[in-house]
């Protein structure tokens, strides 16, 4: 068996069969004018499934709600336009035998006031709070709440009638969902509000209506992470503990795959518990529910992607260890972001061994759309 063989086996999740375990992770690229993906996202996708990504996760799209996007630069997923333009990326893929999800996204109180394509609609949130904690809104009626779940729903189901293989759930980096798990920005006092667990309801009712829509045979991933990007030091999860109380509500709801996003996939989540090179959070993930898992996180580069959003560029890493711990079974699949997006035959070198061809990550590709 060759070094990368681990990286290339097929995958079974409910009815979908990955051809191996690399994921494109979600990046937001800003390429859809009127939030209408065109045939240079088809060519953008597609380019990478031809060349051995074995499931590709989109850019977020975003669900409808007038304050789900801050930039009418960012596909929708609920204009007959949109979906349409969808539908192609969808066959894009899969004239590559490569499979795709759709990441149903919402910014939550990212969004300044009078930015995305409906400037006068209001933000949602959980509680109207601030990522300092100061109320500059209204906090949302429990029934305004459950209009944003069905949001979620309602595209769950389009991505189903467009033929995707599976969803993922945006739920990490700060962004509503994530607002609604942290509790500077949460402190409702009915079922969505409360302890870390209670918290988590918002998602977990998102999980089950997505689920109604989608059937039996289409896997829900979800991602989170603990860090925000308005708090990179903010912490969901102070001890195992709290994550496996966390995450069971997710696995109650009927949810897949957990896809554990960290700045730097190959840090130890609870190094108090097993050293500095213990479980990442993905391995938590995995160990505490058994469900697959992705982990992420400045795979095949040797610094985190804030640099990108400065102008840095990254030298490529070595990723021997990521194998090496795909391979002892912590995780199941490796989410690869800005080497992807620099690099879309990164996979089919890896595989094929030309390591010395991989391409160090150079902050102009952000620019670019290939």
């Amino acid at each position: 068996m060759s070094a990368v063989a681990p990286l290339f086996q097929p995958l079974k999740i409910r009815g979908m069969t990955i051809p191996n375990r690399v994921v494109m992770a979600p990046m937001t690229r800003s390429f859809s004018p009127d939030g209408v993906p065109g045939q240079d996202v088809v060519d953008y996708y597609a380019r990478r499934s031809d060349a051995d990504v074995g499931l590709i996760i989109t850019e977020g799209t975003t669900v409808e709600r007038g304050g789900a996007s801050n930039d009418p630069r960012v596909p929708n997923f609920h204009t007959d336009a949109a979906l349409k333009g969808w539908k192609a990326v969808v066959e894009g893929v899969h004239a590559h035998a490569g499979k795709i999800a759709p990441q149903l996204w919402h910014v939550g109180m990212m969004r300044k006031p009078g930015t995305g394509p409906y400037p006068d609609a209001v933000s949602d949130s959980p509680s109207g709070r601030t990522h300092k904690g100061k109320q500059i809104l209204p906090e949302p009626t429990e029934a305004e709440v459950d209009d944003m779940v069905m949001a979620y729903a309602d595209a769950a189901g389009e991505a189903a009638r467009l033929g995707f293989d599976c969803i993922e759930i945006h739920g990490a980096h700060g962004y509503l969902i994530d607002e609604f798990f942290w509790d500077v920005m949460n402190t409702r006092a009915d079922r969505y509000g409360g302890d870390l667990t209670d918290r988590a309801q918002f998602a977990g009712e998102i999980i089950k209506e997505c689920r109604k829509q989608v059937g039996t045979d289409i896997p829900i991933i979800l991602r989170f992470s603990q860090w925000k990007q308005q708090d990179y030091a903010a912490r969901l999860a102070e001890t195992p503990q709290e994550l496996e109380a966390f995450l069971k509500v997710f696995t109650d709801a009927g949810v897949d795959v957990l896809h554990a996003s960290q700045r730097r996939w190959w840090e130890a989540e609870f190094p108090e518990i097993d050293g500095d090179n213990g479980l990442n959070l993905a391995g938590w993930c995995k160990k505490l529910t058994g469900l697959p898992s992705i982990t992420v996180g400045s795979v095949g580069l040797g610094s985190d992607f804030t640099g990108a959003f400065r102008g840095e560029d990254s030298k490529r890493r070595p990723i021997v260890d990521v194998i090496e711990r795909l391979d002892k079974g912590e995780f199941d699949m490796v989410g690869i972001g800005r080497a992807l997006l620099q690099d879309p035959f990164w996979a089919k070198k890896i595989k094929l061994g030309q390591t010395d061809q991989l391409e160090d990550y150079d902050a102009k590709a952000l620019a670019t759309l290939y």
